[in-house]
């Protein structure tokens, strides 16, 4: 099969396209015809390569894939051959307290797609047969495939974690990102007022059109004293946080008495200044969150199939134009999701 690989950490360069066997399904596992796979944050991470974690090279990337069943493995029962299907990026060990509790994003052998072992970035790939979604029939292969990571983080962050309700103030940072997207639409499905802060007007313009309230330029105003001035110097009852260090100090201050501030991520950087006297004084709760239950991705999916979420792509790019994939990601291009279309 075709297949990106990753075969040393560096810039887009070091992604080479490869004839590779296809993979084989052990017990329990499926093997999935890849046709769409969308490319997140954490494909740039471990391209880079992270200091003190080890990746497993060489590597195949992607952690959101939309595809078919070709082959389930032994053991495997109710699954047809042909079947469209969307899979949650998690794997967890199923057999721990956790898992069991369904809390299986804190299981201590959890591991994402693409990430702990081999993803999407190729014909096929093989997961458990758990892991397995159906793709809602009104979704095209690039927005199924667009919808996992993304919207099950978000989902985590305000429904489960910050405990999102109506009438709320929610600020949205790094709006035009694809998780930023995805908590724009979840908190205004709960019936929040959503105050979009993004680095440009032509991003603004569609987080408007997505639903957002109102738009904050944080290239051309501090977000902060902005997100006071809108809610008449209260301040949000949820930041959403998933930029880190360039923008964590004043997510602090923009956060009402009593706020919840939700954090999945530090795309500028990890090393952030926390002023404790505004935790403590004002009583800002900080929440930290990664990935999602699974169960919750069943969710998301009916919500789609209503129309009520939807998938933003930005564009779609062939498998083989991967490092071109991940420099417009980087270079913070799109609005939504980048897709790479395998087959």
């Amino acid at each position: 099969m075709r297949a990106v690989v990753l075969e040393q950490h560096g810039g887009p360069e070091v992604l080479t396209v490869r004839d590779i066997p296809e993979p084989v399904p052990p017990p329990g596992w499926v093997k999935v015809r890849v046709r769409a796979c969308a490319l997140n944050h954490l494909d740039l991470w471990a391209r880079r390569g992270l200091p003190g974690i080890r990746y497993p090279l060489p590597l195949i990337l992607g952690n959101d894939v939309a595809g078919s069943v070709a082959e389930p493995g032994p053991g495997v029962e109710g699954i047809e051959r042909g079947a469209e299907v969307v899979l949650a990026p998690g794997l967890s060990c199923g057999r721990c307290e956790a898992c069991g509790l369904g809390d299986d994003n804190y299981c201590r052998q959890y591991r994402v797609l693409g990430n702990g072992l081999n993803g999407g970035y190729a014909e096929y790939v093989v997961v458990p047969a758990a892991n397995l979604l159906p793709k809602p029939k009104n979704l095209s292969w690039a927005e199924a495939a667009s919808v996992p990571l993304v919207f099950l983080t978000a989902w985590e962050m305000l429904v489960h974690k910050a405990r999102v309700r109506l009438g709320e103030d929610v600020l949205v940072l790094a709006a035009g990102s694809g998780v930023g997207i995805a908590g724009l639409q979840v908190a205004k499905l709960f019936g929040a007022r959503v105050l979009a802060a993004a680095s440009t007007d032509e991003k603004l313009a569609k987080a408007r059109a997505l639903g957002a309230d109102e738009a904050i330029n944080y290239s051309t105003a501090d977000f902060a004293t902005e997100a006071r001035r809108l809610t008449d110097k209260k301040g949000v009852e949820i930041v959403f946080e998933h930029t880190g260090q360039d923008t964590w100090a004043k997510s602090i201050l923009a956060a009402a008495r009593g706020g919840r501030i939700v954090t999945c991520g530090a795309t500028s950087g990890f090393e952030a200044v926390t002023d404790l006297r505004h935790v403590f004084s004002r009583q800002i709760r900080i929440l930290g969150s990664y990935m999602g239950r699974r169960a919750h991705l069943f969710e998301v999916l009916r919500w789609m199939e209503r129309g009520r979420l939807k998938p933003v792509v930005d564009r779609v790019l062939p498998l083989a134009q991967a490092a071109e994939a991940h420099r417009v990601l980087e270079a913070r291009e799109a609005f939504g999701k980048v897709v790479l279309e395998v087959s």
